[in-house]
């Protein structure tokens, strides 16, 4: 069973940046997509960012502000936020695509949750 523990969350002023970070335990897969989600109160869950095979894609509120980057060596996912806005207060989920080496069968993930708020 494939764990993802996060961190990085917080408060910080807008303006401001973190930098979450998303691991994932075992070796027995590959990773094929790595992606940052959040969802802010009386809202859906929408996608942020996704690194897939390197290439990544980016919700248009967020380009040019936060960056994804992987590590599947590490089975590693960071997203760095900068220029907070009070906007992006949400709690962030990281959610991986995993293929198992033995049976070659996807599997999805997702990471518990961190809090991010920005104050105006």
């Amino acid at each position: 069973q494939v764990q993802l523990v996060e961190s990085g969350g917080g408060l910080v002023q807008a303006g401001g940046s973190l930098r979450l970070s998303c691991a994932a335990s075992g070796s027995d897969f590959s990773i094929n997509t790595m992606a940052w989600y959040r969802q802010a109160p009386g809202k859906q869950r929408e996608l942020v960012a996704q690194i897939t095979g390197g290439i990544t894609n980016y919700a248009d509120s967020v380009k040019g502000r936060f960056t994804i980057s992987g590590d599947n060596a590490k089975n590693t996912v960071l997203m760095q936020m900068n220029s907070l806005k009070p906007e992006d207060t949400a709690v962030y989920y990281c959610y991986f695509v995993t293929r198992r080496w033995l049976t070659q069968t996807y599997r999805t993930y997702w990471g518990q949750g961190t809090q991010v708020t920005v104050s105006s």
